[in-house]
Order: structure tokens, then sequence, then C-alpha cells
């Protein structure tokens, strides 16, 4: 909601450019290429995989994470996909919001993490309450409650505050995101301004106006709109936010100049950005979708990895089966076409990303639902 003419999601370009001059670019993009898909886990501290749904970002980020622990780095991978599909590939039983280790036989730490969005809001709610009780009426206001949960792009802004909180520690030498799935790329890059927008909203302000004096002394405006939201969705859900704007006064500094933070680190250029399709061919529209946002917002995508694509066995005629294993010839003649078919798929937009480099991961058997599946895949990805 905005108020005014003031937008609560703006358009704030992910470069932060030179304010003395009012450029709003920088001489460098975000997420540079890599010449190789090796330099990912072995020079990048940050790895941000990005794409729509369903086409195994989670997969390819605990790939990334294993590749670099195997490579000797204290890595971590972060998700934020509830539906255990992490857990299930690293070969364990659940994950905190606090990074845990994940044993196996590599020279480098893995850790791993699900995020809890409300967790993590939280988190920054204590970090930056004045004082304990402050905090306590936050956390205990049923508008915050619904709000940590609800507001839009709230866990795409807390996937970057955890991001950054880990980024921060110092602990890990790689840090990798898998990203919510999303249609729309700037809600990701946006994320760490939405809520400083939300609380510099001309609306914002005018309900903060009745914490710092009587109601009868705020401007008729300000009365009526309380006035109208009382008989629209009653007295209590105006008291709880009264309530809630009073409890957070004071905090926007702590907020805003986190969100800085977080917006710088995703503005480097050696944030690596690496964009995850499959072979399908809405897959690939769709990745060609948030690959032209990215441009548009002058972040370069470093790497792009088609997963799933079908195993290409490159046979001639004279390698293959003798006639008495026709049906089994027909079979293998069949997955090259597919796996021709699916390159000339994916060649736009390799072409459109490039000199990003591409990873292919076959199509496996069987689901990666274990760490040994997790190491094939990393083999056929990094090599």
């Amino acid at each position: 909601m905005a108020a005014d003419g003031d937008p609560v999601d703006g358009g704030d370009p992910v470069d932060g450019g030179d304010p003395a001059t009012g450029d709003t670019r920088t001489a460098h993009k975000a997420g540079r290429p890599v010449t190789t898909l090796p330099e990912l886990v072995t020079e990048r501290s940050v790895v941000v995989c990005c794409g729509s749904g369903g086409v195994g970002k989670t997969t390819v980020s605990a790939t990334v994470a294993l590749a670099a622990a195997r490579a000797g780095r204290r890595s971590c991978v972060v998700t934020v996909d509830p539906a255990r599909r992490l857990a299930d590939a690293l070969g364990v039983e659940s994950l905190p919001n606090t990074p845990s280790e994940v044993q196996g036989d590599w020279p480098g730490h893995l850790y791993a993490l699900m995020l809890d969005s409300k967790g993590t809001f939280d988190d920054l709610v204590e970090r930056y309450a004045r004082t304990p009780e402050q905090a306590e009426s936050i956390l205990g206001n049923r508008l915050y409650q619904n709000l940590a949960g609800a507001l839009s792009g709230t866990q795409e802004y807390m996937a970057m505050e955890k991001l950054y909180e880990l980024v921060d520690s110092e602990e890990f030498d790689i840090v990798v995101v898998d990203t919510p799935p999303t249609r729309n790329a700037l809600d990701l890059l946006d994320a760490p301004r939405r809520l400083t927008r939300f609380l510099e909203n001309r609306l914002f302000r005018a309900l903060l106006v009745p914490t710092r004096m009587s109601l009868r002394a705020v401007g008729v405006a300000t009365q009526a709109l309380l006035r109208t939201i009382s008989k629209v969705a009653g007295a209590e859900i105006v008291q709880d936010a009264v309530g809630f704007f009073q409890a957070f006064e004071g905090m926007e500094d702590g907020f805003r100049s986190r969100a800085s933070a977080v917006h710088e680190l995703l503005a480097d250029p050696a944030t690596a950005y690496v964009l995850v399709t499959s072979g399908r061919p809405d897959a690939i529209t769709e990745a060609g979708f948030f690959a032209e946002k990215l441009a548009e917002r002058d972040v370069a995508v470093a790497a792009l990895v088609v997963n799933r694509i079908a195993p290409s066995f490159g046979g001639t005629e004279a390698e293959r089966p003798a006639p008495a294993l026709e049906a089994l010839e027909a079979n293998l003649a069949a997955l090259d076409e597919r796996a021709q078919q699916e390159e000339q798929a994916f060649a736009g937009l390799a072409a459109q990303v490039a000199p990003a480099p591409v990873g292919r991961i076959p199509l496996f058997g069987d689901d990666v639902h274990e760490l040994v599946g997790l190491q094939r895949a990393a083999d056929k990805l990094f090599g």
C-alpha cells in the first residue's frame, strides 16, 4: 500500500552508483562471469543460485557447496525450500536455521541450513531493539506476527539477510544460496530495500504519529484513516497496528543500515549469480526472461547450469550394437536425438548469457536424494 504517491516497492538499481554525480550505475556488473565452472567453487565467496521453480536449484546449490568442500574450502549452503529436498540430498534428517555440518570424506567442511524466515526476522528485531522490552513488545504483537510471514518479499529479504549474516561471520570461505522460485528477478534483487521502503513510506510515518502524541492531536487525515480502518477491520486491528508502529519506533536506522550492507554485498562484482534451468522448453523460456531482467539491472550471469538433460552417448552407426539388438539401438538413437534437441533448445539462452560458461548435469536414473548422488552431479559439473 502507498500513500501520497509513495511506492512501497520501488525500483532501485542493484548497483549503487556515485551519489555525488547522481549516477545510479557502477563501472562493474554485479556477478561478473567466471572463465570456467571450477572457479565458482575455488575463487568466489558468494554464489546465488536463481531461476524458476522445479528446475533443481536446490540440488545445484548443494552440488556447488559440496564441490567447494571437496576443493578444501569451508562452505555453507542455505536453502529456502521447505520440502526437505536439501536435507534429503545431504542425507540428514532435518536442517535447523543455523549452520549444521554434514560429515563426509573431503578435505574441506560442508555446512547446511534451512531458512526460517520468521526466526530470522525475530533475530533482526532482537538485534536492533533498544531494550529487551522493546523486542518482546514487537515479537508479541499480532500484526508483526502476521507481517513477518506475509509481507511481500519477506522470504527473499530474509534469505539475503541470512546470506549477509553468514558472510559477515567470516566462518566460511563460500556461502551458496538456493533462492526462492520467482518469475520476477527483481523480487530477489530488491529484497534488501523492501523493508526499509516500507518503514520510510508516508503511510507508515502517518501511522507512527499517534505513538508520539495523543490521537486527538494528530492530523485530520490520519484520524479519518484510522476511523475508516476501524470500521472495516475492527478497532482491535487498529490497536495492534498502533502498537506495532510504536514498538518499532527508533529501529528504522538499524534496519536501513543493515539493508544497505546486504545490498552492497549483492552488488559486489565478486558475487556470482548462477542461472539454473532444465532442458524443458518452458524452463528455458523462463530462464531467458530471468536473464533479461538481470541484464536490465546490470547484473551479469556468472554461469549457466542446465539440469536434468538427456545424456548424449555420441555413438556412430559402426559402433552401435548388431541387428539382433535393434531395440537397444533404437533407444540409443532416440536418447542421442533428444540430447541434440535439448542442446539446440538452450543454445540461444547460452548465447544470451555469454561469456558465462555452461554446465550440464545429466538426467540420472534416480533422483538425487543422498550424498552419492550429489557427488555424481559435482563430478559432471566440475570434473
